[in-house]
């Protein structure tokens, strides 16, 4: 018996073809954008690829979406051969379409919607992809059907790079979950909602979400499992206290299962719990040059690139109550005069918890006295309190 969380047999079916082309169609989005940032044959191989991927897809709107951003020249006969062959198959699309709303019933109608929504998505065709989806959303009954809908329609904004659009999506799936809705679909949208929270640099939020979908990671239609274990270990290493760190991730039998084919992703996780800063700033210097390489995650390579490093330097100077800039800066395989402009900049934007003795060569931490704060802030909102109180007894006396 068919509930609320199927499709009707034929929907099934393009869903299923569908789900095959997306594990693709994500991966362009990543090849063009590697493309602004490659150079010799890797780059060469990566555009190999990618008009390999746009003529088997024949995905000419998205091949000159592509020769505009990268400033190729267009090949006029290729560029015709696709939309040729676009244009036939668009033709069949709407004759089966106008078929079933003549002679079929609701369930033809919204599988003929939904191939046609997904070639639109096939092509590159991004704004009449999330048209399609849309018109296809409101003849679709039941909540499972719906949702895997709102989930098309999240990738093809993730594509584009459309926050709004995917900020919007993500509440809109969650109205629908309050209703209702199977696990599988629950769980993926929480990968689709981390991704977004990474984008936006909420990596503490996304972290609480990635940790909660790996043990049932499905979402294999928007990144590969490897992307979403370096995505985990990524923001767990600024969002987790070490403790919650080595238990939650650097122990997790999931993560370790493929830490390995992930470089220097172990090194980095290894680096900063068991305090070998050598080891670590090694492994960040090379995982940043792949959050550079990362679509959703290159505008903030400089913020994980500070980040860590003051993480690094204050989980160090905890252990000491002084130390010499010489020793630290062997410790973290630098040297002693960048180390102290590196400190004095964290000092001064109040960061680090510790001063530098210049002539002895020598950092000392400061601890905050978090007693002797709690009651200066207190002492501060009294006196606030007392002024609004007599301007209150003013305007009554008035």
């Amino acid at each position: 018996r068919r509930g609320i969380y199927s499709w009707p047999r034929s929907a099934r079916a393009a869903m299923a073809e569908a789900k095959q082309l997306d594990e693709t169609y994500m991966q362009l989005a990543q090849l063009r954008f590697e493309l602004t940032c490659t150079e010799g044959p890797k780059h060469d191989e990566v555009k190999q690829t990618l008009m390999t991927h746009i003529k088997e897809r024949e995905m000419a709107p998205f091949y000159k979406a592509t020769c505009e951003a990268l400033g190729w020249t267009v090949d006029g006969a290729l560029l015709s051969l696709l939309e040729a062959a676009n244009a036939t198959e668009l033709a069949t699309l709407a004759e089966k379409l106008a078929n079933a709303e003549q002679n079929e019933g609701e369930s033809e109608i919204c599988a003929a919607l939904l191939a046609r929504a997904d070639f639109y998505m096939r092509i590159g065709e991004s704004t009449r992809t999330i048209e399609a989806f849309d018109e296809t959303y409101a003849k679709t009954v039941g909540l499972g059907p719906k949702l895997d809908l709102l989930l098309a329609k999240l990738r093809v904004a993730l594509f584009i790079d459309d926050k709004k659009l995917v900020s919007a999506t993500i509440e809109k799936a969650k109205e629908l979950l309050e209703e209702g809705g199977d696990w599988e679909r629950r769980n993926r949208l929480k990968v689709y909602e981390a991704v977004y929270l990474m984008s936006i640099r909420n990596f503490k939020k996304a972290s609480t979400l990635l940790l909660d979908s790996i043990a049932t990671f499905t979402a294999t239609e928007l990144l590969s499992y490897n992307t979403f274990v370096m995505y985990t270990a990524l923001a767990s290493v600024l969002a987790l206290p070490r403790a919650e760190l080595k238990a939650k991730v650097i122990d997790a039998p999931e993560i370790l299962q493929v830490i390995g084919e992930v470089e220097h992703l172990a090194e980095l996780l290894d680096g900063l719990y068991n305090c070998e800063y050598r080891k670590l700033m090694f492994a960040l210097v090379n995982m940043i040059d792949t959050i550079q390489a990362d679509r959703y995650l290159h505008l903030h390579a400089r913020y994980y690139w500070r980040e860590v490093r003051v993480l690094a330097y204050t989980q160090f100077l905890e252990s000491y109550r002084s130390v010499s800039l010489s020793s630290m800066a062997a410790s973290f395989g630098v040297g002693a005069d960048f180390l102290d402009a590196e400190l004095a900049g964290f000092i001064s934007t109040q960061r680090l918890c510790c001063k530098i003795d210049k002539v002895n060569g020598v950092v000392s931490s400061t601890r905050p006295d978090t007693r002797n704060a709690q009651y200066q802030a207190t002492i501060k909102q009294g006196d606030l309190l007392l002024n609004r109180l007599q301007k209150l007894s003013r305007v009554i006396n008035v």
